[in-house]
């Protein structure tokens, strides 16, 4: 399984990095990795055609989409395609930030996972 980051680098820009889950556990025939802390969860709907221009991430956190499409661009320019079963853990808290544009016409259902400081 795989998700991805998006973080800021020393000079303030925002990347995406591919990360990949290290299964550490089996239960009842499943694969488990090692739990993460987190302090709640928040689910979001927002619009198909939603836009928020530049902005950085209100905390760490994973944000999970359920259902609808959206791209995320990074400052550095590079565009990441999210759709249902998405995860992607946004760590860009300071810096230049990103734009996450709605796709589609379909409303988008998130988690967000808000981490520990």
């Amino acid at each position: 399984m795989e998700y991805f980051r998006i973080y800021t680098d020393a000079d303030g820009e925002t990347h995406f990095e591919d990360l990949t889950v290290t299964w550490s556990g089996r239960s009842y025939s499943s694969d488990l990795s090692d739990p993460i802390a987190a302090t709640g969860v928040i689910f979001r709907r927002s619009p198909a055609d939603q836009f928020i221009d530049w902005h950085t991430a209100p905390r760490r956190q994973f944000v999970v989409t359920l259902s609808g499409y959206a791209e995320v661009e990074a400052s550095d320019g590079e565009v990441r395609q999210i759709g249902p079963g998405t995860v992607m853990l946004a760590e860009d808290v300071t810096g230049k930030g990103h734009i996450t544009r709605g796709k589609g016409d379909t409303e988008r259902l998130s988690l967000f996972i808000p981490l520990p400081e």
